[in-house]
């Protein structure tokens, strides 16, 4: 009771600070925080092949997000058809820095793909800039929301010759494509090196289906391949799964009658013949004719004869646009843009966490997932319904897959699990993740409600899964890197075009090749040292799906706000820990690897780069919030009490 009452007499003192702009400085005013002595000195961006510089400016400052101190570092900041790059001396080399780094992003880099939002800073007030806007005036300072919640602030005051000006029409210009063709893969020409570490099935093949179809021991269900060369549907998959009762002219007929020519497709089958398959609604619902004969064909797949369960998703569960807009008041919760706006919030962060719906919708998707693999495990099919059946659907397959099948708990099973239910099922990345700017489509973060319902079951069964929250935290970043063709596209269609463009043929990668973006120091960080893949077992995973039962992903969600980071402290410590027991348990084995300890990580580790050269005061934690909604500990011992602790 008594640190309760100090936590809310420390806060209501906080509230009566007044507001200090990182960027509205007097013109002679002097930024206290950084050396100026670098800037005459040559920097510049390590570019990749293909990667051209655009524009460029020297004597920038980049302002830690969320401080009450005006703590900045200053460098040269360049635009490039990649990336925004903020290249400092006091960034680390790879093998200086304790932190995840990208191979392919700086520490203070972010791809243009991520950028969401750019706010033209003038004093205290800011000014949301439209992709059509163009600067004429003096460019005082820049404010940038990404969409993993990143924020990014500059100080241009210092510049001269209108480079603030030319930078930002550069970046508002290259930043927000209007064409799929700009985008940076496009361009890109690094070696395709294709490594087998987590070799992953594109189901591009009629090899990959059928190795799925006899892994699950498919009954009454067949590989079809009239739609070669997307002869019968634009947005789905050359091959798909169908009841074996169907025949190519009845095929043709049906897909003409559902939305986006999306009849019952299989997706998944137990061992005892119960199926599950996802379709969209049908194009005129006074006519059920096909529908109901799609139906039956699925009932006749089934041993037994069985009807299938129909769950319409469009009914019990949020519409994409509703996931956009919890997501919008997530982000404004957890990416706030001033300290004030931290600490006004964090007087109201339930009920403004409750208001965003995001935890509603997360427990939904959760709810309908575990009910359709109950089912399942129960030898009943499950049809998923849907209005074009290829946003909700591919959340609540997923997940009633994870929760039933032990195979797609592994890294390379997970993969292969987007891969077939996400990529090549035709959901929307380009258009959900916003890659073209385009003002009469819907971006919606369905992936990340995903992830995130993915993390709950990982808090909830902490030794099922062999992948970590950083590995989801880092697919949820990649998925706005414009070089892998994964998450760039809407459908296969659009994908074989690309590569079949005579003019500019893109050349596909995968995201699923970790080894192009990470060194193995940092791919350890993936792997779950509490997971055993040979007592894996396919157990249906009873999960509490209460709004109560779940958590705010403070990994994913808060890494950006250094004052919520633990020093010394919460669950990267109780890694490390787990890693040094298990590593001692096996040191006499050839296979063991050694265990690093490297000393002063925080609780966002292995993702906080502003530790290394600022610090957070310790008391700012335990007054917020945020931090009371966390099970992290705070710890000032050794490693090794921490591990007799365990």
């Amino acid at each position: 009771m008594y640190r309760y009452e100090v936590a809310l007499m420390m806060n209501e003192r906080r509230l009566t600070n007044s507001f200090k702009s990182y960027i509205g400085l007097d013109d002679n005013e002097q930024i206290s925080s950084c050396e100026t002595s670098f800037i005459e000195q040559e920097f510049s961006p390590k570019l990749h092949p293909g990667e051209t510089i655009v524009a460029e400016a020297r004597n920038v400052y980049l302002f830690t997000p969320v401080n009450e101190e005006k703590i900045s570092q200053s460098g040269v900041l360049f635009v490039t058809n990649f990336r925004l790059s903020f290249v400092t001396w006091r960034e680390k080399n790879f093998e200086e820095s304790l932190y995840q780094e990208n191979l392919l992003l700086g520490q203070y880099d972010v791809c243009l793909s991520n950028i969401d939002i750019i706010y033209l800073l003038t004093g205290d007030k800011k000014k949301r800039i439209m992709t059509d806007h163009c600067f004429n005036d003096k460019v005082n300072g820049l404010h940038i929301l990404c969409r993993n919640m990143r924020t990014l602030s500059y100080s241009f005051k210092s510049l001269t010759n209108g480079h603030g000006k030319k930078l930002a029409n550069a970046l508002l210009h290259h930043a927000f494509p209007k064409r799929h063709q700009l985008l940076f893969a496009y361009d890109y020409r690094g070696p395709n090196v294709q490594r087998r570490t987590y070799s992953t099935p594109s189901f591009r093949c009629q090899d990959d289906w059928e190795k799925e179809l006899k892994r699950t021991k498919c009954f009454g269900w067949t590989l079809n391949s009239s739609n070669n060369k997307f002869q019968l549907s634009t947005n789905l998959p050359q091959f798909i799964v169908i009841g074996s009762a169907v025949i190519d002219n009845q095929l043709r007929i049906a897909m003409q009658h559902f939305r986006n020519e999306r009849l019952p497709t299989w997706c998944w089958s137990t061992v005892n013949g119960a199926a599950l398959s996802r379709k969209s609604d049908v194009v005129d619902p006074s006519n059920l004719t096909q529908e109901n004969a799609m139906l039956e064909i699925v009932r006749k797949s089934h041993p037994c004869l069985a009807r299938p369960f129909i769950m319409d998703l469009t009914k019990i569960l949020p519409s994409p646009k509703d996931v956009s807009q919890s997501f919008i008041k997530l982000r404004e919760l957890c990416a706030p843009e001033s300290t004030r706006q931290f600490w006004v919030q964090d007087n109201h962060f339930y009920s403004l966490l409750e208001k965003s719906k995001w935890l509603q919708y997360v427990s939904s998707c959760l709810g309908s997932a575990f009910e359709t693999a109950y089912k399942l495990n129960g030898n009943t099919s499950v049809v998923l319904q849907e209005r074009d059946g290829r946003d909700l659907c591919c959340v609540v397959s997923s997940l009633a897959q994870l929760m039933i099948d032990s195979y797609f708990r592994s890294i390379v099973g997970l993969q292969t699990l987007i891969q077939k239910e996400w990529v090549v099922m035709g959901h929307q990345f380009c258009t959900r993740l916003g890659h073209i700017n385009n003002t009469d489509s819907l971006k919606s973060p369905l992936l990340l409600l995903f992830l995130d319902c993915v993390w709950q079951l990982l808090q909830q069964f902490p030794t099922k899964f062999e992948f970590t929250e950083t590995y989801l935290t880092t697919l949820w970043d990649t998925s706005h890197i414009s070089i892998f063709d994964t998450f760039l596209f809407d459908c296969e269609q659009d994908r074989h075009h690309a590569t079949n463009d005579g003019t500019n043929p893109l050349i596909l990668r995968s995201i699923w090749n970790w080894e192009e973006q990470f060194l193995d120091r940092d791919l350890i960080q993936f792997h779950n040292p509490l997971y055993n893949a040979s007592n894996a077992k396919d157990e249906l995973l009873k999960v509490s799906t209460e709004i109560s039962c779940l958590n705010i992903w403070t990994q994913c969600y808060y890494r950006f706000l250094p004052t919520l980071e633990i020093s010394n402290g919460g669950k990267p410590l109780e890694d490390i820990a787990i890693r040094t027991i298990i590593n001692e348990s096996v040191k006499h084995s050839k296979s063991s690897q050694k265990v690093c300890t490297p000393p002063n990580i925080g609780s966002f580790f292995p993702f906080t780069h502003w530790r290394s050269s600022t610090s957070v005061p310790p008391s700012t934690l335990t007054i917020s919030s945020l931090s009371l909604n966390t099970s992290d500990f705070q710890m000032e011992t050794s490693l090794v009490e921490i591990t007799e602790h365990l």
